[in-house]
């Protein structure tokens, strides 16, 4: 035994000495070639103490350039943790060189920071290294580039952090450099984007000339030199491209899309010495960074390890009209509309030729001068105002208190230099001079507001005088007229009476909803089917919404906008509008009405008359003031008001209405758009299920196909959206959907978590790995017990299988709701729960976060 140790520890001394002869690459090699078997323990251990330096300085090197060290073209240095490197690059299919850090575990090399964006290599025997007075130099052959310029004693070394940082320190490490302070176009976590007040050193972010140049480019991201907390985008030679709004401590105001942000947390820092923005990781293991890019935009990217390639979160300016100036001053920009640019009333374009052409750079001009100008009068004059809804107000305002709508409105028009007025709250703003970067916006839209222009006041003088004389004739054979007119109008109010009711004067609660028959003509549309509903005249219908004012409007879906209306009687009604851009038309409506008036349950909304006239299709329903399930769901200031019991209640409901749809009306019906935004809510938080247009008559228990796919991506059932089959088990797939996102209150086709293409596919990976708990809406401050929990998110997975075979119905689920079935069957693949994401995140770092990515109800998709 004695021997056979001796021999074990003869060969494990020889094993170790031969790999610190590879280590020390070939030093003292002839010396250890009279070592042997037979050598004592005293030559092994000397050897070892030797040995231990170079072991401690080869390992020190991995991260560290030293002085006198240096790294060739196919030499890099890793940082610690190994998330960074360092090295030479040559980028796309250039034939220049460039010294570079990159992200070392991703697979595709995305460079952050370039030493030498001026100066590209072309010597393939460059070097990096620390010249003798301790700065970073790029040595080839004659040629040399010094990346840092700074005074030391020479006793310098450059060390790579996990952060993405090269730092150089002198030898008590104190930082005398840092690539940091000297950003190219990536902004990551820890670094700064501001500027020093003492010195006027800033820290902005340029875009690369191209994907194969990381020269300087012609866009720079920086924070606003005015002392606004706001980012800019600069274009060469020094334009205005783009603001981020200022910042609310929560997100700038035009990147609505940071309100959802759970990844990162961002820091406001201005003092005495400098001002700056930077941002922190919540989980450091996550590969994020934002980018001027190329093409002008900012964006905000994240490594999916899954499927290997960045994931784009955000951008800006998303389209023309976010472009600062894009349409010059005093013109509008409507991305809705073509072309994008407008001129505000009362301007026409500078320069019509290149309006023409495409190029509103130029902007408009006023087409008479203001009256406060003409006279010269500090004190201004008769001009008046032109009022512009749901728009993005301009740039550079001038804000201070006022008491009311008059007071600002005052002290606009007594300045002659002031363009025009707006007030939120009791905060009132004013703009002097060019009007810039006026956008308008959706009513829902969080910026959306109501400005007011200046425009010219009437002509004064002469021409006033010559303007008084038409005025007198105009009223004389006005007043000539009058009886003509009033008679007219008789006889148009009487033919009103024989065309349709009269919707202001109408009592919904006192007279039957089934009083007449709709059969208006146009036979050739089909439009001369019975349909047991109140038919109103169209002039009524527009008195009760004020003319469809946009104040009025409630919101809009795929068939068109939805307006409130008042009546006499005081009650409140919801008037849905046909729009003539929608993809739905008259057999969408004609479906809905027929549907719903032959549907009587109290979670199905309740349809109380309509209004067809000339090119109109309107619908009128009862009025449900708190509006639909997403408000409060993807909300995340109205989330917190939906608590548990109140959810319970509202799924409760929809199962009821579901039920009653597929199993007791007269008619079985599949609904085929079951979503939240489809889940209206009266004053009690009562849930009914609404929008039928796309609905069907189904008997039987088998399915139906369809070349006409209709619904909402992320709703649909695999069978329906892939094939065109449809049956009950769509609808109960969908409402598998609802049940998940009711729970979690996080949006199915919106969500993004690292390791999920969806809410399906996250749900999924947290059941299977028995962490379905966290599934759970954080906002809800008394949760339910576990085991409750569990059961609510076994039915919903149970609902989205990807078979439609395995789903259950919905008198099975209201059984399992009722724990009339003791043991919920496990369920199989749901479908759609495709995996992508970044791998290895803990169970404690989790953060799922919901995108700005908006429904699409898919109205109509021939196959042809």
């Amino acid at each position: 035994m004695k021997n056979h140790y001796r021999s074990w520890y003869c060969s494990y001394k020889k094993l170790m000495l031969e790999q610190a002869l590879v280590t020390l690459q070939g030093l003292l090699v002839s010396s250890m070639d009279i070592l042997t078997c037979k050598s004592t323990h005293l030559v092994f251990l000397l050897m070892l103490l030797v040995l231990c330096p170079f072991f401690h300085s080869s390992h020190a090197a991995r991260d560290t350039i030293s002085r006198g060290q240096s790294i060739t073209i196919t030499e890099t240095i890793v940082s610690a943790d190994a998330k960074f490197e360092l090295g030479f690059f040559r980028p796309g299919n250039s034939t220049y060189q460039y010294v570079g850090i990159w992200f070392k575990k991703v697979s595709q090399q995305t460079v952050t920071w370039v030493a030498n964006r001026n100066h590209p290599i072309v010597n393939s025997s460059a070097v990096l290294t620390i010249s003798n007075d301790g700065n970073l130099v790029i040595a080839a052959g004659q040629l040399s580039y010094s990346v840092s310029n700074m005074s030391s004693n020479g006793n310098a070394s450059a060390t790579l952090l996990d952060s993405g940082n090269l730092v150089l320190r002198d030898e008590n490490s104190k930082i005398l450099w840092q690539s940091f302070d000297f950003p190219s176009n990536s902004y990551l976590p820890g670094m700064r984007i501001g500027y020093k007040k003492n010195t006027g050193k800033t820290w902005s972010f340029v875009s690369w000339r191209n994907a194969e140049d990381p020269s300087p480019g012609v866009f720079s991201l920086e924070l606003d030199p005015k002392g606004i907390n706001q980012l800019l985008i600069r274009r060469k030679p020094d334009k205005l491209y783009w603001t981020s709004g200022p910042w609310d401590g929560q997100l700038f105001s035009f990147v609505p899309e940071m309100r959802f942000n759970t990844i990162y947390n961002v820091s406001f820092i201005s003092n005495q010495e400098e001002t700056y923005f930077t941002y922190n990781l919540y989980d450091t293991s996550i590969a994020i960074m934002f980018v001027m890019d190329v093409s002008g935009q900012m964006k905000q990217l994240a490594w999916l390890e899954t499927i290997q390639q960045w994931n784009l979160i955000w951008a800006q300016p998303k389209t023309e009209c976010e472009v600062y100036a894009f349409c010059g001053a005093f013109a509008r920009c409507n991305p809705s509309s073509l072309p994008f640019c407008s001129c505000i009333q009362g301007f026409e374009p500078r320069s019509s030729r290149n309006w023409e052409l495409g190029n509103y750079s130029a902007g408009c001009a006023r087409k008479s001068p203001l009256q406060c100008e003409n006279h010269n009068q500090t004190t201004g004059g008769p001009d008046e105002f032109v009022m512009f809804t749901n728009v993005q107000l301009p740039v550079d305002p001038v804000s201070f208190v006022s008491g009311s709508v008059e007071e600002c409105k005052s002290a606009c028009l007594n300045n002659c230099s002031c363009t025009g007025y707006a007030l939120n709250d009791y905060n009132c703003s004013i703009w002097n001079g060019d009007l810039i970067s006026l956008r308008q916006v959706s009513v829902d839209d969080p910026n959306a507001r109501d400005f007011y222009v200046k425009v010219a006041a009437p002509v004064s003088g002469p021409k006033r005088r010559k303007r008084r004389l038409w005025i007198i004739v105009v009223v004389a054979i006005s007043l000539t007229a009058i009886s003509s007119a009033a008679v007219i109008w008789w006889m148009w109010v009487r033919k009103l009476k024989r065309k349709g009711e009269d919707l202001i004067s109408f009592d919904f609660n006192n007279r039957s909803t089934q009083e007449g028959l709709i059969n208006k003509k146009g036979a050739e549309k089909g439009r001369n089917k019975e349909m047991e509903l109140p038919l109103f005249s169209f002039s009524s219908v527009s008195t009760a919404t004020n003319n469809f004012a946009a104040l009025n409007k409630l919101g809009e879906g795929g068939f068109g906008p939805v307006y409130k209306g008042s009546l006499l009687n005081g009650q409140l009604v919801a008037v849905k509008r046909l729009s003539r851009k929608s993809g739905q038309g008259w057999e969408e409506l004609k479906n809905e009405a027929v549907l719903i008036a032959k549907l009587q349950h109290k979670n199905l909304v309740k349809l109380l008359g309509c209004c067809i006239e000339g090119d109109e299709n309107i619908l009128i329903y009862e009025y449900l003031p708190n509006k639909s399930l997403d408000t409060f769901l993807f909300d995340p200031i109205r989330l917190g008001l939906i608590d548990w019991p109140t959810r319970i209640h509202i799924i409760d409901g929809i199962v009821q209405g579901l039920l009653y749809l597929h199993q007791y009306s007269r008619l079985q019906i599949i609904h085929r758009d079951l979503k939240a935004s489809n889940i209206l809510l009266d004053e009690d938080m009562n849930p009914k299920i609404s929008d039928f247009g796309m609905a069907r008559i189904f008997g039987g228990n088998g399915s139906q196909a369809t070349n006409r796919i209709v619904g909402t991506y992320g709703y649909m059932s695999p069978e329906y959206a892939l094939e065109g089959l449809f049956s009950i088990k769509s609808d109960i797939f969908s409402f598998g959907v609802l049940l998940l996102e009711i729970l979690s209150g996080k949006k199915n086709t919106g969500f993004y978590h690292s390791n999920s293409l969806n809410l399906i596919g996250y749900a999924w990976d947290l059941w299977k790995r028995n962490r379905a708990l966290e599934l759970m809406d954080p906002n809800i401050e008394e949760t339910p017990p576990a085991n409750v929990l569990l059961g609510y998110i076994n039915i919903a997975l149970l609902c989205v299988q990807e078979s439609a075979a395995d789903r259950p119905t919905m008198s099975d689920v209201v059984s399992m709701f009722n724990k009339e079935i003791a043991l919920l069957p496990s369920p199989k693949q749901p479908a759609f729960s495709i995996v992508r994401g970044m791998e290895n995140l803990g169970s404690s770092n989790i953060r799922p976060e919901i995108c700005s990515v908006n429904d699409m109800t898919v109205s109509i998709l021939e196959a042809r």
